[in-house]
Protein backbone atom coordinates (compact mmCIF):
# COMPACT_ATOMS: atom_id res chain seq x y z
CA UNK A 1 0.00 0.00 0.00
CA UNK A 2 1.39 3.36 -0.95
CA UNK A 3 2.64 5.86 2.10
CA UNK A 4 0.84 9.51 1.33
CA UNK A 5 4.10 11.58 3.14
CA UNK A 6 2.16 14.72 3.49
CA UNK A 7 -0.36 12.85 5.30
CA UNK A 8 2.05 10.68 7.36
CA UNK A 9 3.67 13.94 8.61
CA UNK A 10 0.64 15.21 9.84
CA UNK A 11 -0.34 12.73 11.87
CA UNK A 12 3.47 12.70 13.25
CA UNK A 13 2.78 16.16 14.12
CA UNK A 14 0.07 15.69 15.79
CA UNK A 15 1.44 12.37 17.90
CA UNK A 16 4.33 13.75 18.69
CA UNK A 17 4.70 14.45 22.45
CA UNK A 18 1.67 12.41 23.57
CA UNK A 19 0.94 8.79 24.40
CA UNK A 20 -0.28 6.62 21.46
CA UNK A 21 -2.60 4.02 21.51
CA UNK A 22 -2.64 0.75 19.25
CA UNK A 23 -2.37 -2.44 18.39
CA UNK A 24 0.64 -4.87 19.90
CA UNK A 25 0.57 -8.62 20.17
CA UNK A 26 1.76 -9.25 23.94
CA UNK A 27 2.43 -12.34 25.50
CA UNK A 28 1.70 -13.02 28.62
CA UNK A 29 2.99 -16.30 29.39
CA UNK A 30 5.20 -19.11 27.42
CA UNK A 31 3.92 -21.32 24.89
CA UNK A 32 0.49 -19.28 24.41
CA UNK A 33 -1.06 -17.68 21.84
CA UNK A 34 -0.38 -13.64 21.65
CA UNK A 35 -2.95 -11.36 22.22
CA UNK A 36 -3.38 -8.71 20.28
CA UNK A 37 -5.02 -5.86 22.20
CA UNK A 38 -4.84 -1.66 22.35
CA UNK A 39 -1.55 -0.87 24.81
CA UNK A 40 -0.11 2.90 25.16
CA UNK A 41 3.07 3.90 24.12
CA UNK A 42 4.59 6.64 25.94
CA UNK A 43 6.59 9.42 23.77
CA UNK A 44 10.34 8.70 23.36
CA UNK A 45 12.77 9.79 26.21
CA UNK A 46 15.94 11.99 25.67
CA UNK A 47 17.93 9.34 23.67
CA UNK A 48 15.07 7.36 22.37
CA UNK A 49 12.96 7.04 18.42
CA UNK A 50 9.29 5.95 18.74
CA UNK A 51 8.88 4.76 15.36
CA UNK A 52 5.52 3.48 13.08
CA UNK A 53 6.17 0.14 12.02
CA UNK A 54 4.61 -0.64 8.94
CA UNK A 55 5.35 -3.60 8.22
CA UNK A 56 7.41 -6.76 10.03
CA UNK A 57 7.47 -10.79 10.17
CA UNK A 58 8.24 -13.44 12.78
CA UNK A 59 11.92 -14.93 13.31
CA UNK A 60 12.87 -18.56 14.98
CA UNK A 61 14.87 -16.39 17.68
CA UNK A 62 11.32 -15.26 18.43
CA UNK A 63 9.66 -18.22 18.71
CA UNK A 64 12.89 -19.43 21.08
CA UNK A 65 11.74 -16.97 23.69
CA UNK A 66 7.65 -17.51 23.15
CA UNK A 67 8.32 -20.52 23.81
CA UNK A 68 10.48 -20.01 27.44
CA UNK A 69 13.05 -21.37 26.20
CA UNK A 70 15.55 -18.56 27.20
CA UNK A 71 16.84 -18.44 31.29
CA UNK A 72 15.02 -15.15 31.91
CA UNK A 73 11.50 -15.98 30.46
CA UNK A 74 10.27 -11.99 30.88
CA UNK A 75 6.55 -12.17 30.80
CA UNK A 76 4.13 -10.63 30.02
CA UNK A 77 6.17 -8.70 26.87
CA UNK A 78 6.00 -7.28 23.34
CA UNK A 79 8.24 -9.28 21.19
CA UNK A 80 9.56 -9.18 17.55
CA UNK A 81 12.56 -8.03 15.98
CA UNK A 82 11.94 -7.87 12.20
CA UNK A 83 10.44 -4.62 11.56
CA UNK A 84 10.88 -1.72 9.59
CA UNK A 85 9.19 1.61 9.49
CA UNK A 86 8.86 5.44 9.67
CA UNK A 87 10.48 7.60 12.64
CA UNK A 88 7.18 8.99 14.24
CA UNK A 89 9.10 11.33 16.69
CA UNK A 90 12.76 11.85 18.62
CA UNK A 91 14.08 12.65 22.08
CA UNK A 92 15.42 15.99 22.46
CA UNK A 93 19.08 14.44 22.50
CA UNK A 94 18.58 12.91 19.22
CA UNK A 95 20.41 14.86 16.34
CA UNK A 96 20.81 11.97 12.99
CA UNK A 97 16.84 11.46 13.01
CA UNK A 98 13.90 13.05 12.13
CA UNK A 99 10.57 12.35 11.52
CA UNK A 100 9.68 10.38 8.34
CA UNK A 101 12.90 8.70 8.56
CA UNK A 102 13.15 4.91 7.31
CA UNK A 103 14.14 3.17 9.50
CA UNK A 104 15.00 -0.50 10.93
CA UNK A 105 14.84 -1.05 14.30
CA UNK A 106 17.80 -3.08 14.87
CA UNK A 107 18.38 -5.56 17.66
CA UNK A 108 22.23 -5.35 17.11
CA UNK A 109 22.83 -2.45 18.68
CA UNK A 110 25.43 0.23 18.30
CA UNK A 111 25.34 2.82 20.88
CA UNK A 112 29.17 4.27 19.33
CA UNK A 113 30.43 4.96 22.97
CA UNK A 114 30.66 1.77 24.84
CA UNK A 115 33.87 0.16 25.42
CA UNK A 116 33.11 -2.69 23.40
CA UNK A 117 31.90 -0.79 20.45
CA UNK A 118 35.40 1.95 20.83
CA UNK A 119 37.40 -1.36 20.59
CA UNK A 120 36.36 -2.14 17.37
CA UNK A 121 36.83 -6.04 17.30
CA UNK A 122 33.38 -7.27 17.16
CA UNK A 123 29.81 -5.86 16.60
CA UNK A 124 28.96 -6.41 20.51
CA UNK A 125 27.57 -3.43 22.51
CA UNK A 126 26.63 -3.04 25.70
CA UNK A 127 23.35 -1.68 24.98
CA UNK A 128 23.08 -5.11 23.21
CA UNK A 129 24.29 -6.77 26.40
CA UNK A 130 22.07 -5.04 28.77
CA UNK A 131 19.10 -5.74 26.04
CA UNK A 132 19.98 -9.38 25.79
CA UNK A 133 18.59 -10.42 29.32
CA UNK A 134 16.72 -7.36 29.89
CA UNK A 135 12.89 -6.30 29.45
CA UNK A 136 13.33 -2.31 30.25
CA UNK A 137 14.69 0.78 28.02
CA UNK A 138 18.66 0.51 28.40
CA UNK A 139 18.39 4.37 28.91
CA UNK A 140 17.20 3.93 32.71
CA UNK A 141 17.30 0.15 33.03
CA UNK A 142 13.69 0.51 34.96
CA UNK A 143 11.13 1.64 32.74
CA UNK A 144 9.24 0.70 29.99
CA UNK A 145 7.25 2.38 27.04
CA UNK A 146 4.35 0.01 26.76
CA UNK A 147 1.06 -0.41 29.23
CA UNK A 148 -1.74 -2.10 29.49
CA UNK A 149 -4.94 0.23 28.33
CA UNK A 150 -6.88 -1.82 30.92
CA UNK A 151 -5.06 -0.79 34.14
CA UNK A 152 -1.63 0.82 33.27
CA UNK A 153 0.57 -2.02 34.22
CA UNK A 154 3.96 -2.15 32.22
CA UNK A 155 4.63 -4.59 29.21
CA UNK A 156 8.26 -5.32 28.97
CA UNK A 157 10.10 -4.95 25.60
CA UNK A 158 12.32 -7.26 23.87
CA UNK A 159 15.37 -7.08 22.35
CA UNK A 160 15.15 -2.87 22.12
CA UNK A 161 13.05 -3.30 19.68
CA UNK A 162 9.95 -4.91 20.29
CA UNK A 163 7.95 -5.05 17.10
CA UNK A 164 5.06 -6.79 17.60
CA UNK A 165 3.34 -3.74 17.87
CA UNK A 166 2.06 -0.73 15.12
CA UNK A 167 4.39 1.56 16.94
CA UNK A 168 7.35 0.86 19.27
CA UNK A 169 10.08 2.73 21.43
CA UNK A 170 13.64 2.13 20.90
CA UNK A 171 17.28 3.35 21.96
CA UNK A 172 19.17 5.39 19.42
CA UNK A 173 21.49 2.67 19.64
CA UNK A 174 19.04 0.45 17.64
CA UNK A 175 17.76 2.28 14.98
CA UNK A 176 19.46 2.12 11.63
CA UNK A 177 18.60 4.62 9.05
CA UNK A 178 18.45 3.40 5.83
CA UNK A 179 18.02 4.33 1.76
CA UNK A 180 14.93 6.51 1.09
CA UNK A 181 14.03 3.98 -1.70
CA UNK A 182 14.33 0.96 0.17
CA UNK A 183 10.93 -0.88 0.26
CA UNK A 184 10.08 -1.47 3.94
CA UNK A 185 7.58 -4.66 2.80
CA UNK A 186 10.88 -6.30 2.49
CA UNK A 187 13.82 -4.94 4.33
CA UNK A 188 11.93 -5.77 6.89
CA UNK A 189 13.24 -9.30 6.56
CA UNK A 190 16.71 -7.65 7.08
CA UNK A 191 16.06 -7.31 11.46
CA UNK A 192 17.45 -10.60 11.58
CA UNK A 193 17.42 -14.09 9.47
CA UNK A 194 18.55 -12.65 6.27
CA UNK A 195 21.52 -10.55 7.42
CA UNK A 196 22.78 -13.56 9.99
CA UNK A 197 22.85 -15.95 7.23
CA UNK A 198 24.51 -13.91 4.41
CA UNK A 199 27.22 -11.95 6.54
CA UNK A 200 28.25 -14.92 8.48
CA UNK A 201 29.58 -16.29 4.55
CA UNK A 202 30.34 -12.76 3.80
CA UNK A 203 31.83 -11.26 7.45
CA UNK A 204 32.48 -14.44 9.77
CA UNK A 205 33.54 -17.23 7.65
CA UNK A 206 34.83 -14.99 4.34
CA UNK A 207 34.28 -17.82 2.28
CA UNK A 208 36.30 -17.56 -0.93
CA UNK A 209 36.07 -17.86 -4.49
CA UNK A 210 36.19 -21.39 -5.64
CA UNK A 211 35.85 -22.62 -2.42
CA UNK A 212 33.54 -25.81 -0.85
CA UNK A 213 30.22 -24.84 1.04
CA UNK A 214 28.26 -27.04 3.62
CA UNK A 215 24.96 -25.30 4.93
CA UNK A 216 23.63 -27.73 7.36
CA UNK A 217 19.34 -26.60 7.60
CA UNK A 218 17.71 -24.43 5.33
CA UNK A 219 15.15 -22.36 6.61
CA UNK A 220 15.37 -18.76 6.48
CA UNK A 221 19.39 -18.19 8.12
CA UNK A 222 20.48 -21.58 5.90
CA UNK A 223 19.29 -20.04 2.72
CA UNK A 224 21.19 -16.60 3.21
CA UNK A 225 23.61 -18.44 4.02
CA UNK A 226 23.23 -20.41 0.49
CA UNK A 227 22.75 -16.77 -1.18
CA UNK A 228 26.03 -15.43 0.27
CA UNK A 229 28.20 -18.21 -0.50
CA UNK A 230 26.84 -17.94 -3.94
CA UNK A 231 27.54 -14.24 -4.47
CA UNK A 232 31.17 -14.72 -2.97
CA UNK A 233 32.20 -17.30 -5.70
CA UNK A 234 32.24 -20.72 -3.75
CA UNK A 235 32.05 -23.36 -6.60
CA UNK A 236 30.42 -25.93 -4.54
CA UNK A 237 27.55 -25.42 -2.01
CA UNK A 238 26.05 -28.72 -0.40
CA UNK A 239 22.47 -28.48 1.13
CA UNK A 240 21.75 -30.63 4.03
CA UNK A 241 18.05 -31.25 5.10
CA UNK A 242 16.02 -33.39 6.06
CA UNK A 243 13.32 -31.96 4.29
CA UNK A 244 13.14 -32.77 0.33
CA UNK A 245 11.14 -29.95 -0.14
CA UNK A 246 13.45 -27.80 1.46
CA UNK A 247 16.68 -29.05 -0.20
CA UNK A 248 14.65 -28.76 -3.71
CA UNK A 249 14.13 -25.11 -3.14
CA UNK A 250 17.52 -24.58 -2.06
CA UNK A 251 18.58 -25.32 -5.41
CA UNK A 252 16.92 -21.77 -6.46
CA UNK A 253 18.92 -20.15 -4.08
CA UNK A 254 22.24 -21.53 -5.48
CA UNK A 255 22.78 -25.49 -3.59
CA UNK A 256 25.27 -27.30 -6.34
CA UNK A 257 24.07 -30.75 -4.00
CA UNK A 258 21.79 -31.42 -2.04
CA UNK A 259 21.95 -34.32 0.74
CA UNK A 260 18.95 -35.78 2.23
CA UNK A 261 20.03 -36.71 5.99
CA UNK A 262 16.87 -39.09 6.26
CA UNK A 263 17.77 -43.01 6.03
CA UNK A 264 21.55 -42.39 5.43
CA UNK A 265 23.50 -45.50 6.85
CA UNK A 266 26.47 -43.83 8.05
CA UNK A 267 26.81 -39.91 9.73
CA UNK A 268 26.72 -37.22 7.48
CA UNK A 269 29.84 -35.89 7.91
CA UNK A 270 31.35 -39.16 6.34
CA UNK A 271 29.00 -38.63 3.13
CA UNK A 272 30.12 -35.36 2.95
CA UNK A 273 33.85 -36.05 3.75
CA UNK A 274 33.57 -38.36 0.88
CA UNK A 275 32.03 -35.93 -1.74
CA UNK A 276 34.99 -33.36 -1.18
CA UNK A 277 37.96 -34.75 -0.54
CA UNK A 278 38.89 -34.35 3.29
CA UNK A 279 35.86 -32.17 4.11
CA UNK A 280 34.48 -28.60 3.13
CA UNK A 281 35.95 -25.48 3.38
CA UNK A 282 33.26 -24.01 5.41
CA UNK A 283 30.36 -24.95 6.94
CA UNK A 284 27.67 -23.59 8.96
CA UNK A 285 24.74 -24.96 11.32
CA UNK A 286 21.63 -23.44 10.78
CA UNK A 287 19.48 -25.32 13.16
CA UNK A 288 20.63 -25.51 17.03
CA UNK A 289 20.97 -28.62 17.54
CA UNK A 290 23.95 -30.38 19.70
CA UNK A 291 24.25 -33.52 17.22
CA UNK A 292 23.96 -31.66 13.78
CA UNK A 293 26.29 -28.35 14.94
CA UNK A 294 28.98 -31.64 15.30
CA UNK A 295 28.19 -33.11 12.25
CA UNK A 296 28.95 -29.28 11.02
CA UNK A 297 31.80 -29.42 12.63
CA UNK A 298 32.99 -32.21 11.77
CA UNK A 299 32.61 -32.02 8.21
CA UNK A 300 34.96 -29.27 7.82
CA UNK A 301 38.65 -30.00 6.40
CA UNK A 302 40.92 -30.77 9.17
CA UNK A 303 43.78 -28.16 7.55
CA UNK A 304 42.16 -25.11 7.53
CA UNK A 305 38.25 -25.37 7.41
CA UNK A 306 35.77 -22.95 9.18
CA UNK A 307 32.81 -24.42 10.77
CA UNK A 308 30.45 -21.36 11.98
CA UNK A 309 27.61 -22.14 14.67
CA UNK A 310 24.42 -20.11 13.78
CA UNK A 311 21.69 -22.37 15.30
CA UNK A 312 20.22 -21.03 18.57
CA UNK A 313 20.80 -23.76 20.81
CA UNK A 314 18.30 -24.67 23.97
CA UNK A 315 20.14 -22.63 26.81
CA UNK A 316 19.58 -26.29 29.43
CA UNK A 317 21.82 -27.71 26.53
CA UNK A 318 25.69 -28.35 25.97
CA UNK A 319 27.77 -29.45 23.56
CA UNK A 320 31.70 -30.90 23.93
CA UNK A 321 34.75 -31.61 21.63
CA UNK A 322 37.65 -32.60 22.14
CA UNK A 323 40.83 -29.65 21.54
CA UNK A 324 42.50 -32.25 19.64
CA UNK A 325 39.79 -31.67 16.38
CA UNK A 326 41.44 -27.92 16.17
CA UNK A 327 45.26 -28.94 15.99
CA UNK A 328 45.64 -28.89 12.23
CA UNK A 329 44.12 -25.21 11.99
CA UNK A 330 40.22 -25.59 12.18
CA UNK A 331 38.34 -23.05 13.70
CA UNK A 332 35.01 -23.64 14.83
CA UNK A 333 33.66 -19.85 15.44
CA UNK A 334 30.02 -18.36 15.36
CA UNK A 335 28.69 -14.84 15.51
CA UNK A 336 25.41 -12.42 16.09
CA UNK A 337 23.95 -11.08 13.13
CA UNK A 338 26.38 -12.41 10.34
CA UNK A 339 29.19 -9.56 12.06
CA UNK A 340 26.73 -6.57 11.03
CA UNK A 341 27.10 -3.62 13.00
CA UNK A 342 23.16 -2.14 13.66
CA UNK A 343 23.47 1.11 12.69
CA UNK A 344 26.75 1.59 10.74
CA UNK A 345 26.49 -1.60 8.57
CA UNK A 346 23.30 -2.52 8.31
CA UNK A 347 22.38 0.46 5.92
CA UNK A 348 25.08 -0.93 3.43
CA UNK A 349 23.30 -4.43 3.07
CA UNK A 350 20.10 -2.37 2.27
CA UNK A 351 21.52 -0.74 -0.66
CA UNK A 352 23.00 -4.14 -1.94
CA UNK A 353 19.23 -5.13 -1.65
CA UNK A 354 17.72 -2.13 -3.02
CA UNK A 355 20.73 -2.66 -5.82
CA UNK A 356 19.93 -6.08 -6.44
CA UNK A 357 22.71 -7.68 -5.04
CA UNK A 358 20.36 -9.64 -2.60
CA UNK A 359 16.95 -11.02 -3.10
CA UNK A 360 14.61 -10.53 -0.85
CA UNK A 361 11.78 -11.82 -2.54
CA UNK A 362 12.35 -15.13 -2.85
CA UNK A 363 12.60 -15.70 1.00
CA UNK A 364 8.92 -14.23 1.42
CA UNK A 365 6.50 -16.56 0.82
CA UNK A 366 3.40 -15.47 2.78
CA UNK A 367 1.58 -11.84 3.26
CA UNK A 368 -0.78 -11.53 5.52
CA UNK A 369 -2.26 -8.22 7.96
CA UNK A 370 -0.81 -7.93 11.34
CA UNK A 371 -4.40 -8.95 13.18
CA UNK A 372 -3.31 -12.80 11.94
CA UNK A 373 -0.40 -12.77 13.73
CA UNK A 374 -0.78 -16.13 15.47
CA UNK A 375 -1.53 -17.46 11.92
CA UNK A 376 2.08 -16.40 11.03
CA UNK A 377 3.79 -17.83 14.33
CA UNK A 378 1.74 -21.15 13.44
CA UNK A 379 2.99 -21.27 9.70
CA UNK A 380 6.96 -20.73 10.99
CA UNK A 381 6.28 -23.53 13.82
CA UNK A 382 5.18 -25.76 11.45
CA UNK A 383 7.60 -25.54 8.96
CA UNK A 384 4.91 -23.63 6.44
CA UNK A 385 6.83 -20.85 5.42
CA UNK A 386 10.02 -18.91 5.65
CA UNK A 387 9.40 -15.94 6.04
CA UNK A 388 5.42 -14.41 6.03
CA UNK A 389 5.75 -10.56 5.87
CA UNK A 390 2.53 -8.82 7.98
CA UNK A 391 1.04 -5.15 7.32
CA UNK A 392 0.50 -3.33 9.80
CA UNK A 393 -1.96 -1.17 8.87
CA UNK A 394 -4.35 -3.79 8.13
Amino acid sequence: MAINMATLAATFAATAGEVITCKAAIAYEANKPLTVEDIHVAPPGPSEVRIKITNGAICHTDLYYMAGQDPEKIFPRVFGHEGAGFVESVGRDIKDLKPGDKVLPVWMAECKKCPKCKRGKSNICDTLVYNWSNGFMPADKKTTRFSRVADGKPIHHFFGTSTFSQYTVCDEACVAKVNPDADLSKICLLGCGVPTGIGSAWNIAKVTPGSSVAVFGLGTIGLAVVEGAKVAGAARIIGVDRDGSKLTQGLEWGLTDILNTTGLDKPVEEVIREMVDDGVDFSFDCTGNPGVIYSAMECANAAGGVAVILGLMDSSKTLSFHPSKLLWGKSWTSGLFGGYKGRSQLPELVDKCVGGVINLDHYITHKMPFSQINKAVEMLEKGQCLRCVMDYDN
